[in-house]
Formats: structure tokens, sequence, C-alpha cells
């Protein structure tokens, strides 16, 4: 027991450091997909696999003004949605899950997003990491912590898993950031990955955390 709490010490600490450099790099950070409600930012989350957030707010507001409601969405021609969002990539796919979430928020939630994790993943196209994105940004709701690209890449960089796939490297991350932070962590190291530890020659050189980094492609 001794030794472990000797292990688990110095691991506090260098979590402790990075949530620090964190905070000071990006102090108020939040999703960079626009969205008016829930089920705005549930769409453009869908939308947002395989997409940039920039692609994803170039295309939602044609969409939300063709189909401004739930119901409107739930009713809609697949070809002329996947011809709206056909820009995003993977198109009939997310037509077909937009559609299926609509019709399923309107059969089984009374048209509103559900605000449960269990629920959530009920939805057509909403996966672990969609459901933490909605319930994180619209309810402060700390189901989990978002894990995209960016978060993978950073996560195994910094030495806090070791884990490729994203729900291993989600539960890793629960167990060492505590969970008051698991949404706010979320959208800063995915905005961290955007500006400075992007996936080649990352930008070692202005990062507050490259002390305390020791990822074999460090640039400094």
């Amino acid at each position: 027991m001794l030794g472990y709490r000797r292990m688990a010490k110095p691991r506090k600490d260098r979590v402790a450091k990075i949530l620090a450099g964190l905070d000071t790099l990006y102090p108020n950070v939040t999703c960079e997909l626009d969205h008016e409600t829930p089920w705005q930012l549930l769409v453009a989350t869908i939308l947002s696999a395989q997409c940039t957030d920039k692609r994803v707010n170039m295309v939602t507001p044609h969409l939300f003004q063709r189909f401004p409601t739930v119901e409107d969405l739930a009713h809609a021609n697949q070809d002329e949605v996947a011809g709206i969002i056909k820009s995003t990539g993977f198109f009939n796919n997310k037509s077909k899950n937009i559609i299926g979430a609509a019709r399923k928020i309107l059969s089984d939630f009374k048209g509103e997003v559900p605000r449960t994790m269990e629920e959530l993943l009920t939805v057509p196209g909403a996966a672990r990491k969609t459901a933490n994105v909605v319930l994180g940004t619209c309810f402060n709701v700390a189901s989990g912590v978002v894990v995209d690209t960016h978060v993978a890449r950073i996560s195994n960089r910094l030495g806090l898993t070791s884990e490729t796939d994203p729900v291993k490297i989600e539960k890793d991350l629960m167990g060492i950031v505590p969970r008051e932070r698991w949404v706010l962590f979320s959208h800063q190291v995915i905005h961290h990955g955007r500006q400075l530890c992007v996936a080649r020659n990352p930008k070692c050189s202005q990062c507050l955390l490259e002390p305390i980094c020791h990822a074999p492609d460090k640039t400094v």
C-alpha cells in the first residue's frame, strides 16, 4: 500500500501541473460547434465525425434553416438531407443517423434531447463521444471525457494513457482527472490539439506543458 501511495502522489502532482497549464493556456474555452439548442449540438456533433468543426459550422445554418425543428428532420427526405450535408463526408450514413435521431427523440423523449448517457446512447449516431459533448456543453453533466483524435493523441503524448481505443482512453482519463474537471478538460485538450499539440510538428516551443511532456515526437 505504501508503495502504491508513493507512485500515486507523483502522478497526482503531474496531473495537477497539466491541468494548471491548460487553465493558463485555455481558461474559458468551450465547444466550437455553433448551436443554439441541445438538438442542434447533437446534430452538429454527429456531422463532425471525420470532419472539421469549421466545415460543420458552414453546413448547419443551411440545414437548420431548411429543417428548423426535430419534427422537421424526423419527416425529412434522406436524399435532401444528404445533399445539404454532403461536404462533411459520409453523408449517406450521417443523414440516416440524423433523421433516425430525430425520430427516436420524438418517439421516446417527447422531442427533448435526453440528459443521461444511458438514454443518449440509444439515439442513432450518438456514441460516447457525441453524448459527452452534448451532456457536458449543454447540461454541464460530467458523464465522461470526450475522446476525439486530439484527446487521444495528447493523452498518449503526456503519458496519461498508453491505450489507443477511445473507450479505454476515456476510462484511464476518468481515473486520473477529477470529475469536476472532465467537461473543461475535454474542451481544453481539444483546443490544445488544434492550436499547439498538432499531429505533425507540434509547436512544443510555445507549450507550457513542454517541461513535463516526454513524447517521442517532441520538436524541442
